[in-house]
């Protein structure tokens, strides 16, 4: 029943690896702004909450570079999820239209919870303490799109439960009952508080220059909660891990030499990543973190497949080649890094002053 619900695939314009190498540099890109901007508001609001001036002028600085990352979170999201859905359109258009009454309340929830940023941001000094529970809206707001991610990405990958749709025919089905749902939404979750943390460090790095107490205390504030929530994470991760079906978890145990080797890489960055936050080494922990995600990016794409392979391989997509849209696409590319070179150059000398 389930295989008659999945659609035939596209054709595609170029072979599907140049889409699989793109979504594989752009997601992880989308990762870091997002856990930036979530992490780093949750870790806000909690020194608005706990007081104190210099707890405070952190919150606020926080406050400040909220909606900015909410902007740049959203339009990075928008190239690997268009990747993801050339290569699995089949899979993600009927989980998303599965869990379509959740799916949709994405676009409104996000608009609520950008705008908390705005309003936390602008009027924080105004609104003191209560400005903190706007920001605890906003952060309820991204964890219930988080489980909103979390479900259709997973249920993308279980065309066998894609049959459960005749008992909600409304588009309402969750698969929070999976055994691996919670631990893989705790796993992305903290995994960004963790950098969220990180991020906030890297913010008193560059308030050095022009309040050094403040600084200070953001670089120990967000390292500290850096190392708790990676440590906690790793912990999860291994229960994620060994939540998965049995043909999965094997893919990273020797079943598939490339994800094997990604695993174990992934594992000695886990592990150097830790004694980089302990030794307060903040570049070199950032460069361990980046490629940590990307590792995890490409784990993330093996696991993906592997829950698939019954059903489809890349390999099957049919290829009616047509070059321009993909130089077009490079052209287009190339011009807008330009532009946000240019725009991140106008908007640091604006937080600067600010």
């Amino acid at each position: 029943m389930e295989t008659l619900l999945i659609p035939h695939a596209d054709t595609i314009p170029v072979s599907w690896g140049w889409f699989q190498f793109l979504l594989l540099l752009t997601f992880p890109l989308h990762l870091l702004a997002m856990n930036a901007m979530f992490g780093g508001l949750v870790l806000g609001v909690i020194q608005h909450f706990k007081g104190g001036d210099v707890q405070r002028r952190l919150a606020h600085r926080i406050a400040v570079v909220t909606p900015l990352l909410v902007a740049v979170t959203v339009n990075l999201g928008v190239a690997p999820y268009l990747f993801i859905q050339v290569l699995y359109g089949q899979f993600i258009y009927t989980s998303s239209i599965l869990m379509g009454m959740f799916w949709i309340m994405i676009v409104p929830l996000l608009m609520l919870a950008y705008y908390g940023t705005y309003l936390y941001d602008f009027e924080f000094k105004k609104l003191g303490l209560k400005g903190a529970f706007i920001g605890v809206i906003a952060s309820m707001i991204f964890f219930t799109i988080a489980a909103f991610f979390t479900n259709n990405m997973l249920l993308m990958v279980l065309p066998d439960r894609f049959g459960e749709y005749f008992n909600h025919m409304n588009g309402t089905l969750l698969i929070v009952d999976h055994q691996t749902f919670l631990p893989r939404y705790l796993h992305m979750v903290l995994g960004a508080l963790a950098v969220g943390g990180l991020s906030v460090a890297l913010l008193g790095r560059f308030q050095s220059d022009r309040d050094i107490e403040l600084a200070d205390h953001a670089q120990e504030y967000g390292m500290r909660a850096f190392l708790l929530f990676t440590v906690i994470n790793i912990a999860v991760g291994v229960v994620y891990l060994m939540s998965l079906p049995r043909e999965q978890m094997l893919l990273f145990m020797g079943k598939d030499m490339g994800a094997t080797i990604a695993f174990t890489f992934g594992l000695l960055l886990a592990a150097s990543v830790i004694w980089t936050a302990i030794k307060r080494k903040l570049w070199l922990t950032v460069g361990h973190i980046i490629a940590l995600i990307f590792v995890m990016a490409f784990m993330r794409a093996w696991l993906r497949s592997g829950y698939l392979r019954d059903y489809f391989t890349l390999d099957q997509l049919q290829v009616v080649e047509q070059l321009s849209p993909m130089i077009f696409f490079f052209v287009t590319l190339l011009f807008g890094i330009a532009c946000l070179g240019w725009l991140w150059r106008k908007t640091s000398k604006t937080l600067a002053t600010t």
